[in-house]
Protein backbone atom coordinates (compact mmCIF):
# COMPACT_ATOMS: atom_id res chain seq x y z
CA UNK A 1 0.00 0.00 0.00
CA UNK A 2 1.26 3.35 -0.64
CA UNK A 3 2.17 6.12 1.85
CA UNK A 4 -1.22 8.12 2.55
CA UNK A 5 -0.39 9.73 5.93
CA UNK A 6 2.97 11.45 6.58
CA UNK A 7 4.41 11.31 10.17
CA UNK A 8 4.29 14.63 12.19
CA UNK A 9 6.06 14.87 15.18
CA UNK A 10 3.95 17.20 16.71
CA UNK A 11 6.25 19.02 19.24
CA UNK A 12 6.43 15.23 20.27
CA UNK A 13 10.12 15.61 22.33
CA UNK A 14 12.55 12.84 20.91
CA UNK A 15 15.26 10.67 23.00
CA UNK A 16 17.89 8.22 22.15
CA UNK A 17 17.51 4.76 23.33
CA UNK A 18 19.93 4.38 25.54
CA UNK A 19 23.53 4.71 24.17
CA UNK A 20 22.39 3.93 20.82
CA UNK A 21 21.40 6.57 18.02
CA UNK A 22 18.34 5.45 17.76
CA UNK A 23 15.70 8.45 18.27
CA UNK A 24 11.96 7.83 20.39
CA UNK A 25 9.84 9.55 20.87
CA UNK A 26 9.08 10.56 24.83
CA UNK A 27 5.86 8.66 24.99
CA UNK A 28 5.43 5.45 22.62
CA UNK A 29 2.10 3.20 22.52
CA UNK A 30 1.90 -0.58 23.63
CA UNK A 31 -0.33 -3.72 23.17
CA UNK A 32 0.17 -5.54 26.46
CA UNK A 33 -3.26 -6.30 27.94
CA UNK A 34 -5.33 -4.19 25.32
CA UNK A 35 -4.13 -4.52 21.29
CA UNK A 36 -5.41 -7.78 20.30
CA UNK A 37 -6.81 -8.90 23.81
CA UNK A 38 -9.21 -6.76 24.94
CA UNK A 39 -9.68 -4.15 21.88
CA UNK A 40 -10.06 -5.91 18.53
CA UNK A 41 -10.29 -5.18 14.95
CA UNK A 42 -11.39 -1.21 13.98
CA UNK A 43 -10.59 -0.06 17.96
CA UNK A 44 -7.19 -1.02 17.07
CA UNK A 45 -6.77 1.19 13.94
CA UNK A 46 -8.81 4.29 15.54
CA UNK A 47 -5.96 4.08 18.96
CA UNK A 48 -2.67 3.79 16.79
CA UNK A 49 -4.52 6.04 14.36
CA UNK A 50 -4.77 8.86 16.90
CA UNK A 51 -1.40 7.56 18.48
CA UNK A 52 0.11 8.29 15.13
CA UNK A 53 -1.50 11.84 14.88
CA UNK A 54 -0.23 13.04 18.19
CA UNK A 55 3.56 12.43 17.44
CA UNK A 56 3.56 8.71 19.04
CA UNK A 57 5.92 6.51 16.22
CA UNK A 58 6.79 4.30 18.42
CA UNK A 59 4.71 0.56 18.96
CA UNK A 60 5.84 -1.71 21.27
CA UNK A 61 4.42 -5.76 21.65
CA UNK A 62 5.43 -9.17 22.14
CA UNK A 63 5.11 -12.51 20.61
CA UNK A 64 3.37 -13.48 24.13
CA UNK A 65 0.56 -10.79 24.10
CA UNK A 66 -2.48 -12.23 23.44
CA UNK A 67 -0.95 -15.18 22.01
CA UNK A 68 0.56 -13.70 19.15
CA UNK A 69 -2.37 -11.47 18.38
CA UNK A 70 -1.05 -8.27 19.14
CA UNK A 71 1.84 -8.28 16.87
CA UNK A 72 -1.04 -9.42 14.06
CA UNK A 73 -3.47 -6.45 14.73
CA UNK A 74 -0.54 -4.11 15.39
CA UNK A 75 1.11 -5.45 11.47
CA UNK A 76 -2.67 -5.06 9.99
CA UNK A 77 -3.10 -1.55 11.12
CA UNK A 78 0.02 -0.44 10.36
CA UNK A 79 -0.50 -1.65 6.80
CA UNK A 80 -4.31 -0.60 6.22
CA UNK A 81 -3.11 3.21 7.94
CA UNK A 82 -0.18 2.96 5.13
CA UNK A 83 2.23 3.96 7.45
CA UNK A 84 5.73 4.60 6.32
CA UNK A 85 7.88 1.72 7.64
CA UNK A 86 11.22 4.20 8.18
CA UNK A 87 8.59 6.63 10.23
CA UNK A 88 8.31 3.57 12.78
CA UNK A 89 10.08 2.24 15.23
CA UNK A 90 8.61 -1.37 16.07
CA UNK A 91 9.58 -3.29 19.15
CA UNK A 92 8.74 -6.90 20.29
CA UNK A 93 9.75 -9.03 22.82
CA UNK A 94 10.79 -12.53 22.92
CA UNK A 95 10.38 -15.57 26.15
CA UNK A 96 6.35 -16.88 26.05
CA UNK A 97 5.91 -18.20 22.52
CA UNK A 98 2.46 -19.11 21.64
CA UNK A 99 2.76 -22.84 21.32
CA UNK A 100 4.24 -25.84 23.60
CA UNK A 101 6.92 -24.59 26.55
CA UNK A 102 9.57 -26.65 25.73
CA UNK A 103 10.86 -25.22 23.00
CA UNK A 104 9.07 -22.42 22.22
CA UNK A 105 9.58 -20.49 25.30
CA UNK A 106 12.30 -18.88 26.89
CA UNK A 107 15.64 -17.83 25.36
CA UNK A 108 17.43 -20.63 23.66
CA UNK A 109 18.51 -20.17 20.17
CA UNK A 110 16.70 -21.88 19.28
CA UNK A 111 13.08 -20.12 20.52
CA UNK A 112 14.94 -16.91 19.66
CA UNK A 113 15.75 -17.34 16.11
CA UNK A 114 12.53 -18.84 15.24
CA UNK A 115 10.48 -16.78 17.70
CA UNK A 116 11.75 -13.80 15.76
CA UNK A 117 10.82 -15.09 12.48
CA UNK A 118 7.30 -15.66 13.73
CA UNK A 119 6.50 -12.53 15.10
CA UNK A 120 7.99 -10.95 11.97
CA UNK A 121 5.84 -13.19 9.93
CA UNK A 122 2.62 -12.19 12.74
CA UNK A 123 3.80 -8.47 12.08
CA UNK A 124 4.27 -8.43 8.55
CA UNK A 125 7.53 -6.69 8.16
CA UNK A 126 11.02 -7.53 7.45
CA UNK A 127 12.55 -6.24 10.51
CA UNK A 128 11.69 -4.92 14.05
CA UNK A 129 14.13 -1.67 15.26
CA UNK A 130 14.36 -3.58 18.86
CA UNK A 131 13.94 -6.76 20.11
CA UNK A 132 13.53 -7.44 23.64
CA UNK A 133 14.32 -10.42 25.69
CA UNK A 134 11.10 -10.70 27.81
CA UNK A 135 12.55 -11.75 31.05
CA UNK A 136 15.81 -13.63 31.99
CA UNK A 137 16.25 -17.65 31.43
CA UNK A 138 17.84 -18.71 34.23
CA UNK A 139 17.59 -22.21 32.41
CA UNK A 140 19.78 -21.03 29.62
CA UNK A 141 23.54 -19.98 29.17
CA UNK A 142 23.53 -16.58 28.98
CA UNK A 143 26.43 -16.49 26.38
CA UNK A 144 24.01 -18.61 24.24
CA UNK A 145 21.04 -16.28 24.88
CA UNK A 146 23.40 -12.75 23.97
CA UNK A 147 25.20 -14.73 20.60
CA UNK A 148 21.20 -15.78 19.37
CA UNK A 149 20.59 -11.74 19.95
CA UNK A 150 23.27 -10.83 17.84
CA UNK A 151 22.78 -13.49 15.55
CA UNK A 152 19.26 -11.90 15.10
CA UNK A 153 20.83 -8.04 14.37
CA UNK A 154 23.74 -9.44 12.23
CA UNK A 155 20.56 -11.09 10.09
CA UNK A 156 18.91 -7.81 9.75
CA UNK A 157 16.14 -9.34 11.70
CA UNK A 158 15.99 -5.91 14.35
CA UNK A 159 18.52 -3.31 14.77
CA UNK A 160 19.12 -3.35 18.52
CA UNK A 161 17.93 -5.48 21.87
CA UNK A 162 17.27 -4.77 25.07
CA UNK A 163 16.18 -6.93 27.97
CA UNK A 164 13.06 -6.81 30.54
CA UNK A 165 12.82 -7.14 34.02
CA UNK A 166 16.97 -8.65 33.93
CA UNK A 167 18.36 -8.07 37.14
CA UNK A 168 21.70 -5.45 36.84
CA UNK A 169 23.61 -8.51 37.72
CA UNK A 170 22.51 -10.17 34.81
CA UNK A 171 22.39 -6.89 32.37
CA UNK A 172 26.26 -6.99 33.94
CA UNK A 173 26.60 -10.37 32.31
CA UNK A 174 25.03 -9.83 29.17
CA UNK A 175 27.56 -6.89 28.30
CA UNK A 176 30.36 -8.52 29.16
CA UNK A 177 30.54 -10.99 26.60
CA UNK A 178 33.58 -10.08 24.71
CA UNK A 179 33.28 -8.56 20.71
CA UNK A 180 29.50 -9.60 20.89
CA UNK A 181 26.49 -6.30 21.11
CA UNK A 182 24.87 -5.31 24.66
CA UNK A 183 21.39 -4.60 25.25
CA UNK A 184 20.69 -1.14 24.55
CA UNK A 185 17.58 -0.44 27.48
CA UNK A 186 15.57 -2.40 29.89
CA UNK A 187 12.11 -2.41 29.64
CA UNK A 188 10.90 -1.86 33.24
CA UNK A 189 8.39 -1.40 35.86
CA UNK A 190 8.28 1.93 36.86
CA UNK A 191 6.21 4.60 38.59
CA UNK A 192 6.14 6.30 41.46
CA UNK A 193 5.19 3.13 43.59
CA UNK A 194 7.90 1.28 42.04
CA UNK A 195 11.00 2.52 42.33
CA UNK A 196 14.00 1.03 44.41
CA UNK A 197 14.97 -1.39 40.75
CA UNK A 198 14.67 1.26 38.14
CA UNK A 199 15.91 4.22 40.48
CA UNK A 200 18.33 2.11 43.20
CA UNK A 201 19.69 -1.21 41.31
CA UNK A 202 20.05 -0.35 38.04
CA UNK A 203 21.79 3.16 38.72
CA UNK A 204 25.54 1.89 37.89
CA UNK A 205 24.15 0.37 34.90
CA UNK A 206 22.88 3.55 33.60
CA UNK A 207 26.24 4.91 34.33
CA UNK A 208 28.44 2.29 33.17
CA UNK A 209 26.92 1.11 30.24
CA UNK A 210 24.67 4.41 29.17
CA UNK A 211 21.25 1.75 29.06
CA UNK A 212 18.15 3.40 29.20
CA UNK A 213 14.72 2.65 30.10
CA UNK A 214 11.40 1.54 27.77
CA UNK A 215 8.86 1.67 30.84
CA UNK A 216 5.98 0.20 31.49
CA UNK A 217 3.02 0.35 34.07
CA UNK A 218 4.03 4.41 34.91
CA UNK A 219 0.51 4.41 35.97
CA UNK A 220 0.97 1.27 38.37
CA UNK A 221 -1.52 -1.01 36.53
CA UNK A 222 -4.32 1.80 36.93
CA UNK A 223 -3.61 3.06 40.45
CA UNK A 224 -2.13 6.14 39.41
CA UNK A 225 -5.25 7.10 37.10
CA UNK A 226 -9.11 6.96 36.83
CA UNK A 227 -12.54 8.00 35.88
CA UNK A 228 -14.33 10.91 36.89
CA UNK A 229 -17.68 10.93 38.07
CA UNK A 230 -19.73 13.34 36.99
CA UNK A 231 -21.65 13.54 39.92
CA UNK A 232 -19.22 15.64 42.09
CA UNK A 233 -19.56 18.25 42.43
CA UNK A 234 -16.37 20.23 42.39
CA UNK A 235 -12.90 19.99 40.02
CA UNK A 236 -11.31 18.95 43.77
CA UNK A 237 -13.73 16.14 44.50
CA UNK A 238 -13.67 15.38 41.08
CA UNK A 239 -9.95 15.06 41.03
CA UNK A 240 -9.66 13.32 43.98
CA UNK A 241 -12.58 10.48 42.83
CA UNK A 242 -10.37 10.72 39.83
CA UNK A 243 -7.22 9.09 41.95
CA UNK A 244 -8.73 7.71 44.69
CA UNK A 245 -12.02 6.80 44.90
CA UNK A 246 -12.24 5.08 42.11
CA UNK A 247 -10.37 2.11 44.00
CA UNK A 248 -11.22 3.33 47.48
CA UNK A 249 -14.82 2.65 47.01
CA UNK A 250 -14.18 -0.73 45.34
CA UNK A 251 -12.79 -1.61 41.75
CA UNK A 252 -14.99 -0.66 38.70
CA UNK A 253 -16.78 -3.17 36.49
CA UNK A 254 -14.66 -1.71 33.56
CA UNK A 255 -11.27 -1.22 35.18
CA UNK A 256 -7.88 -2.76 34.25
CA UNK A 257 -8.48 -4.09 38.02
CA UNK A 258 -11.33 -5.93 36.82
CA UNK A 259 -11.26 -6.64 33.42
CA UNK A 260 -7.70 -8.11 33.31
CA UNK A 261 -6.91 -11.73 34.60
CA UNK A 262 -3.41 -11.24 34.94
CA UNK A 263 -2.34 -12.65 38.31
CA UNK A 264 -0.03 -10.35 39.53
CA UNK A 265 -3.47 -7.38 38.85
CA UNK A 266 -5.82 -9.86 40.79
CA UNK A 267 -3.23 -9.65 43.31
CA UNK A 268 -2.59 -5.98 43.12
CA UNK A 269 -6.46 -5.92 43.48
CA UNK A 270 -6.85 -7.72 46.90
CA UNK A 271 -3.95 -6.18 48.35
CA UNK A 272 -5.95 -2.45 48.29
CA UNK A 273 -8.20 -3.90 51.64
CA UNK A 274 -4.81 -4.60 53.34
CA UNK A 275 -3.03 -1.53 55.36
CA UNK A 276 -0.44 -1.42 53.42
CA UNK A 277 -2.89 -1.30 50.40
CA UNK A 278 -4.74 1.64 52.40
CA UNK A 279 -1.67 3.36 53.24
CA UNK A 280 -0.99 3.64 49.36
CA UNK A 281 -4.03 4.94 48.61
CA UNK A 282 -3.38 7.79 50.66
CA UNK A 283 -0.31 8.38 49.00
CA UNK A 284 -2.19 8.42 45.86
CA UNK A 285 -4.89 11.04 47.69
CA UNK A 286 -2.22 13.52 48.78
CA UNK A 287 -0.59 13.65 44.92
CA UNK A 288 -4.25 14.30 43.89
CA UNK A 289 -4.46 17.43 45.80
CA UNK A 290 -0.95 18.20 44.56
CA UNK A 291 -1.84 17.68 41.05
CA UNK A 292 -4.95 19.75 41.36
CA UNK A 293 -3.78 22.12 43.79
CA UNK A 294 -0.21 23.07 42.37
CA UNK A 295 -0.06 21.97 38.96
CA UNK A 296 -3.81 22.34 37.53
CA UNK A 297 -3.89 18.45 36.54
CA UNK A 298 -5.05 15.10 37.22
CA UNK A 299 -2.80 12.61 38.98
CA UNK A 300 -2.56 10.58 35.55
CA UNK A 301 -0.56 13.63 34.40
CA UNK A 302 1.94 14.34 37.22
CA UNK A 303 2.60 10.18 37.66
CA UNK A 304 3.39 10.27 33.57
CA UNK A 305 5.42 13.18 33.58
CA UNK A 306 7.19 11.96 36.84
CA UNK A 307 8.35 9.04 35.10
CA UNK A 308 9.55 11.10 31.77
CA UNK A 309 11.87 13.79 33.99
CA UNK A 310 13.55 10.89 34.80
CA UNK A 311 17.00 11.02 32.53
CA UNK A 312 17.34 7.73 31.82
CA UNK A 313 13.69 7.13 30.31
CA UNK A 314 14.02 6.55 27.04
CA UNK A 315 10.34 5.89 26.14
CA UNK A 316 7.39 5.75 28.79
CA UNK A 317 4.79 3.02 27.01
CA UNK A 318 1.30 3.84 26.88
CA UNK A 319 -1.45 1.37 27.02
CA UNK A 320 -5.11 2.18 26.03
CA UNK A 321 -8.31 0.85 25.29
CA UNK A 322 -10.02 4.20 23.60
CA UNK A 323 -8.87 6.75 21.82
CA UNK A 324 -9.28 9.27 24.38
CA UNK A 325 -7.20 7.49 26.49
CA UNK A 326 -3.97 8.89 24.53
CA UNK A 327 -4.79 12.29 24.52
CA UNK A 328 -5.26 12.81 27.80
CA UNK A 329 -2.59 11.08 28.63
CA UNK A 330 -0.20 13.06 26.54
CA UNK A 331 -1.13 16.46 28.56
CA UNK A 332 1.85 15.12 30.92
CA UNK A 333 3.90 16.72 28.62
CA UNK A 334 1.99 20.31 29.43
CA UNK A 335 3.24 18.94 33.15
CA UNK A 336 6.69 18.19 32.56
CA UNK A 337 7.96 22.06 32.65
CA UNK A 338 5.81 22.77 35.86
CA UNK A 339 7.90 19.83 37.98
CA UNK A 340 10.16 22.72 39.91
CA UNK A 341 12.40 21.56 42.67
CA UNK A 342 9.84 22.59 44.97
CA UNK A 343 7.33 20.35 43.72
CA UNK A 344 9.44 17.72 43.08
CA UNK A 345 10.43 18.04 47.06
CA UNK A 346 6.62 17.93 47.84
CA UNK A 347 6.05 14.97 45.74
CA UNK A 348 9.33 12.82 47.28
CA UNK A 349 7.84 13.95 51.37
CA UNK A 350 4.63 12.40 50.01
CA UNK A 351 6.13 8.91 48.72
CA UNK A 352 8.82 8.59 50.96
CA UNK A 353 10.44 5.49 48.96
CA UNK A 354 13.13 7.64 46.95
CA UNK A 355 16.31 4.98 46.80
CA UNK A 356 18.96 6.04 49.10
CA UNK A 357 22.18 6.59 46.90
CA UNK A 358 25.50 4.22 47.67
CA UNK A 359 27.13 4.41 50.80
CA UNK A 360 30.41 7.33 51.01
CA UNK A 361 31.15 5.98 54.82
CA UNK A 362 31.31 9.50 56.13
CA UNK A 363 33.54 10.95 52.94
CA UNK A 364 32.54 14.67 51.76
CA UNK A 365 30.37 15.02 49.04
CA UNK A 366 32.27 15.75 45.58
CA UNK A 367 31.18 18.66 43.35
CA UNK A 368 27.67 17.88 41.95
CA UNK A 369 29.03 20.08 38.68
CA UNK A 370 32.11 17.29 38.18
CA UNK A 371 31.95 13.76 37.26
CA UNK A 372 31.12 12.11 41.05
CA UNK A 373 29.63 8.58 40.00
CA UNK A 374 31.78 5.14 38.23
Amino acid sequence: MSTTVEFDAKGMPFRRLGPSGLRVPLFSLGGWLTLGGSVRGDPVREIIKTAFENGINMFDTAEGYAAGRSEEEMGRVIRELGLRRTDLVISTKLFWGPHEPQNNMGLSRKHIIEGTKESLQRLGLDYVDIIFAHRPDNTVPIEETVRAFNFVINQGWAFYWGTSEWSAREIEEAHHKLGLIGPVAEQCEHHMLHRDRPEGEYAPIYSKYGTGTTVFSALAGGLLTGKVKTSASSYHTRAMLTSFTKYNDGIPSDSRLAVQKEEWLQERAKSLGQPEGKAMLAKIRALADVAENDLGCKVSHLALAWIARNPNTSTVILGASKPEQIVDNLKALEVLPKLTPEIVEKVEGILGNKPAPLATWGRPPLDPFGRSSL
